[in-house]
Parts: C-alpha cells; sequence; structure tokens
C-alpha cells in the first residue's frame, strides 16, 4: 500500500495542493484528474521521487518498484529489441524475447522494426518505445501520465486491454475521460488545492465535486441568512434592557459561527464556433484522389464527399496519412492527381498538429487571435481569449512563452475567430483536459456545419461522428456507419491479444460464482441505506402532498366563515408544508441519482467479471 500523508507542495507563493492524503490498496487502479496547473504531473514527480514537497510523509512498502513514463528520449541500445530486453528483470530473460515481440506490435511496431535503432524513430514512436520499457520492467505501481498522446487507435485499445489485465496498482493522468473509465477503479482528483478520492469513475467523481459545491454554497447562503437575522436582532434590542439578555446571547451565537467563503469561479473553456451557413448540399468533393511523399502512394483514387451536415472521423493505425488526407482538404497539399472539388462558399477551420507552430512567436495572445478575423475588433478577441482561460492581462502574453498545451488554445481561439462551415481538425485534444475535452465535445455535436475529425479518442468517435474514413488492409475506405457499428461488423485487422503479453489465469466456476456474489452483497451494503432513504422520503411526501391537499380544501371553507386567524395559521402551515416537499424533492432527486449511478457501475464490473471469463 502506498500512503500519502499531509502532503504540501507551493511553487514560490502559488500554492498547488495543501494536506493531500490519500492511500492506495493492492491492486487499484486510479484515474487522476484536475484542471491544468492543478499540480497533476507535479504528484506523479513526488510519487516517483523527482520532485521534492514541502510538508508531509511519502510512504511505499520494502522493495516496491515504481515505473513511470518518461518523456525524456535516451536510449543506449543498437537496437529497439535491445533496448526492450534491457528492461526485462530476473534471470534467463533471452528466453522471454516473445513478451518483448507482443509488447511492441501491441504498440504499433511492425516484426521488421525490430532490428532498427530507436534513433529511427519519429518522436512518438520513441515514447512508445519508453512506454514498452516500462511496462516490461514489471513493476509493482504504473504511473503513466498521457500515455495515448503518441498511440493510434489501435495500440489505445491494447493498451485499454493490458492495463485492465495489469495484476499491480495503477494511476493514470489522461485527457480521454473513456479511456480512463474502461481502465481505472477508482478516481482521485486535485480541485481547489484539495485531493478527493472515490471508488467509481471519473463522472461519478465529478458529480459528487458538484454536489458538495452545492452544498456549501447552500450552506453558506443558509448560514449568511442566519448571522443577518441574528445581526439584526442584536442592533435593534441590545439597548433594551427587556432584550439585553437574549441579545447577548444571539451576539455570543453570532461569534462562534463559522465563516464560510464563496467559491470562486473554476475557470473553463467556453467553445462556440463562428459559423456561418453555406448554401448548396455538397461542401467538399473528392474524386479518384491520389497521393504519396514517394512513389508508393499514401491515399489511392479515393473517392468521397462531405455534405453540410457531415460528421465524420478519420481513423487508422498513425503514419497512414491520416492527418496527409486532412492537410489535403485544407488545400496545404495538393494531390499527386484527382480532383478535389470545394464549394465557393466554403469556410474552412483547420486545426492541424503542425499548425501549432505555424503560430508568430512575437505576437501576444490577443493578437493572434485578431490576426485570424481582423474585422472582428480587438473587444471580441479579448473575449475569446476569456473563453481560452487567457483572461485580462494573461491575454498579453507572448506566444513564444507559452507551454505547447496553452499554444493548443490559442490554436483553438484562432478558430472560434473564424467564420467556418467546416472544421478539420487533427487530434484537437491533446493538450486539454478532461473538462475542456467534454466543453469541445457538446460543441462540436451541437455545430451546425460539417466536421471532419481525426482522433484516437473512441468516446469523441461514439459521441460526435456518425461517417468514418478508415485507413485499413492497405486502403482508405469510406463508411456510412457509426465507429461502433464499424467495430461490430468490421474490426481492426491483426489486434494483437493482450493476454499473450499479460496472462491471467481463468477462474473456475467455483471462484466465479463466489467473485459475483461477494460484488452483489458489496452493492447491496451501499445500496440498500439509499434505497431506504428513497423510501422513507417517498412516503413522507405522499403524506405531506395529503395534508397540502386537506390543507387547501380547508381555507377554501375557511374563506368564507371570515374567521382570520384559522385562515392565518392553515396559510402558515401551507407554506411550511409546500417548502417541505420542494426539499424532500430535491433530496429524493440526489438520492435516486445516486442509487442508479452505483447500481450502474457494479452492473458494468459483474458484467466485465463474466466477459472476462469468455
Amino acid at each position: 500500500m502506498i500512503q500519502v500523508l499531509n502532503v504540501e507542495k507551493s511553487y514560490g507563493t502559488q500554492l498547488l495542493f495543501r494536506k493531500v492524503n490519500f492511500s492506495i490498496g493492492k491492486g487499484e487502479k486510479i484515474g487522476l484528474v484536475g484542471r491544468n496547473g492543478s499540480g497533476k504531473s507535479t504528484l506523479f514527480k513526488i510519487l516517483s521521487g523527482e520532485e521534492s514537497y514541502d510538508d508531509g510523509e511519502v510512504i511505499f512498502p520494502k522493495n516496491y518498484l515504481i515505473g513511470t513514463l518518461k518523456q525524456h528520449l535516451e536510449f543506449n541500445e543498437k537496437s529497439i529489441m535491445e533496448e526492450c530486453m534491457m528492461a526485462l528483470k530476473g534471470e534467463n530473460v533471452e528466453h522471454e524475447r516473445y513478451k518483448v515481440e507482443k509488447m511492441l506490435q501491441g504498440l504499433g511496431f511492425k516484426n521488421s522494426d525490430f532490428g532498427r535503432s530507436p534513433s529511427e524513430f519519429s518522436g512518438g514512436y520513441q515514447i512508445r518505445l519508453n512506454l514498452a520499457k516500462v511496462l516490461l520492467s514489471n513493476p509493482d505501481c504504473l504511473l503513466l501520465d498521457e500515455p495515448t498522446n503518441y498511440l493510434d487507435i489501435v495500440s489505445m485499445r491494447w493498451l485499454t486491454k493490458f492495463l485492465k489485465a495489469f495484476q499491480g496498482e495503477l494511476i493514470l493522468i489522461t485527457h480521454d475521460r473513456g479511456f480512463m473509465d474502461e481502465v481505472t477503479s477508482h478516481t482521485m482528483g486535485l480541485w481547489r488545492q484539495k485531493l478527493v478520492k472515490i471508488s467509481g469513475n471519473s463522472t461519478k467523481y465529478f458529480e459528487q465535486i458538484l454536489l458538495e459545491e452545492e452544498i456549501h454554497e447552500k450552506t453558506r447562503q443558509n448560514s449568511d441568512r442566519r448571522k443577518k437575522e441574528l445581526q439584526d436582532f442584536v442592533d435593534r434590542f441590545r439597548a433594551k434592557a427587556s432584550k439585553a439578555a437574549q441579545a447577548q446571547s444571539r451576539l455570543k451565537l453570532l461569534e462562534k459561527m463559522p465563516e464560510l467563503e464563496a467559491l470562486n469561479l473554476m475557470a473553463s473553456l467556453d467553445f462556440e464556433f463562428n459559423y456561418q451557413e453555406c448554401p448548396g448540399k455538397v461542401l467538399l468533393e473528392l474524386s479518384d484522389l491520389n497521393f504519396g511523399y514517394t512513389t508508393q502512394n499514401l491515399i489511392h483514387n479515393f473517392n468521397t464527399s462531405v455534405l453540410k451536415n457531415d460528421k465524420i472521423g478519420i481513423i487508422g493505425k498513425n503514419g497512414q496519412g491520416k492527418s496527409t488526407l486532412l492537410n489535403l482538404m485544407a488545400r496545404e497539399l495538393q494531390p499527386g492527381s484527382g480532383v478535389i472539388q470545394h464549394n465557393v462558399n466554403l469556410l474552412i477551420g483547420h486545426f492541424g498538429q503542425t499548425n501549432i507552430n505555424r503560430l508568430h512567436l512575437e505576437n501576444t495572445i490577443e493578437e493572434e487571435i485578431l490576426g485570424a478575423n481582423p474585422s472582428m475588433g480587438v473587444q471580441r478577441a479579448r473575449s475569446i481569449a476569456g473563453t481560452m482561460m487567457f483572461s485580462g492581462e494573461l491575454s498579453q502574453k507572448k506566444i513564444k512563452v507559452l507551454s505547447g498545451g496553452e499554444r493548443a488554445r490559442v490554436l483553438l481561439g484562432k478558430l472560434l475567430a473564424r467564420p467556418t462551415n467546416l472544421l478539420l481538425l487533427d487530434e484537437p485534444t491533446n493538450h486539454l483536459d478532461q473538462e475542456s475535452v467534454d466543453s469541445l465535445t457538446i460543441e462540436l455535436q451541437n455545430y451546425p456545419g460539417a466536421v471532419v475529425i481525426v482522433t484516437h479518442s473512441e468516446s469523441i468517435l461514439r459521441n460526435c461522428v456518425n461517417k468514418l474514413v478508415v485507413f485499413h488492409h492497405g486502403k482508405v475506405e469510406f463508411l456510412n456507419e457509426t465507429y461502433d457499428d464499424f467495430l461490430k461488423k468490421i474490426g481492426w485487422e491483426d489486434e494483437i491479444p493482450v493476454q499473450e503479453v499479460n496472462s491471467s489465469p481463468r477462474l473456475s466456476r467455483q471462484d466465479l460464482k463466489r467473485l459475483r456474489a461477494e460484488l452483489i452483497v458489496q452493492r447491496g451494503r451501499e445500496l440498500n441505506p439509499l434505497k431506504n432513504q428513497i423510501d422513507t422520503l417517498e412516503k413522507n411526501i405522499v403524506k405531506l402532498e395529503l395534508e397540502q391537499t386537506e390543507l387547501e380544501n380547508s381555507l377554501i371553507h375557511l374563506a368564507s366563515s371570515g374567521d382570520g386567524k384559522k385562515i392565518q395559521e392553515s396559510s402558515l402551515r401551507l407554506s411550511v408544508v409546500k417548502n417541505k416537499i420542494e426539499e424532500m424533492f430535491d433530496e429524493l432527486s440526489v438520492t435516486t441519482h445516486l442509487h442508479d449511478s452505483i447500481f450502474q457501475r457494479y452492473e458494468i464490473k459483474l458484467k466485465d467479471l463474466d466477459s472476462s471469463q469468455l
């Protein structure tokens, strides 16, 4: 078990987190979430021993081995096979060459690559090589910071299966919530310089955070109202002898009441693309398209059309031509042969991996955004900078001092400034945090124009895409179907079964039955109190609604009697009853939602348990 006790970390006057406490039990897989800059990577470095902390204690079991995915690239062996063999532990490692082969294949390397030098590969593939080395080292705990950034969708699916089968502990940072929730058993988050850990996925975590913030704010408002009432009483009656004692007691109560601060609004990206209507049904048409950087074409005799409301996902392994096709559509490359015909009213917004390098380093953020659409004016440029989390003086920072993630946000800001009716997006989520990815996903769903997106995020493919361009079987193919339909009908060729690398023993029928029973008992322990609470609330609501009906009927009769005292008493009671009903419905809604989310979580665990034995 890893234990972190009262750990604090600051950089100068900037406090990252205070009094952080958590433990990681055997076999737990943790998703670590938080806004960019909240301290996730710093916490990773503290756990790996790369970074010191200001106060507190971090405790590991004896001989506990932590494996971290290093972004620093340093290789000493002549081939990637030899480099990975060095990561294996124990005696007779030469007999475990097959493990290295399966690992490298799973991460997208070909058999013909095994003898090549690491220096021959791109930076993305060198990061994959580092990932292979850390996975092969058989650590007790894996610390993985954005491991999917340089993976194609097939390698990402393989990694998902590997991590689910991994027997040790895992702490994972990723912008891809779908990937995180598929792999992890717990979620841990840095929020307002504090850390919260829950059992369950990131959706449950954020629901709990929002609920706690809502409770805090309601408590603060009620406390402020109560304080005002007490202060008014003290101010009115402290000078009157008959009320002086009561005023004094209320003053003491007022002094004891805790001061609750109003919560600052957390910054969040707010996407709203500048859509401009395009007459006509077809925006873009590709006919007999051919393109290659060498004599061998990446794209051969490809035909497709982009219609005005299409949401198209481009998918496939890395290096097969996905970004190239997007650049051809954006007119940044010219086809070897064939025709690309654009609607005369087409307005393209292009987010490309290389476009970040085209930002003007000496420009400020505001100047760069304004340059995308000078007619919109400085005030609108500042507003867009604010939605990209560069509000106020931050909009005057120069591009050259920004991080890669901040430059990606500037590029997105330029995209918002430019009028568009076709968005061409190449991995737009790589430098965003989960909340920002969620905002982008919602805007892509609502965008009235067409979207063509290259992404390895299966969550975005499922939520935002209704057609596909697939690079597979050595060719590029247009499919008028969803991603799930593609997986069901065709699927990815040559997916490496993770069991060959990281096998786990098949459970006996008796063990499977026992584990199912344990899960069901555990589910009952969590759900039964909530179910009892729901039943009690429903019964009380029914009673109060009957009382409400009686009071309303009574008031009708009393209105003709002229009994003012009874009318006032019944009216006051009716107001109390209505407020109680409303409060109970609010509580019932929250409790029912919590009950349903817990039930669904256990349903997924039970299905995973059953499917693991197929």
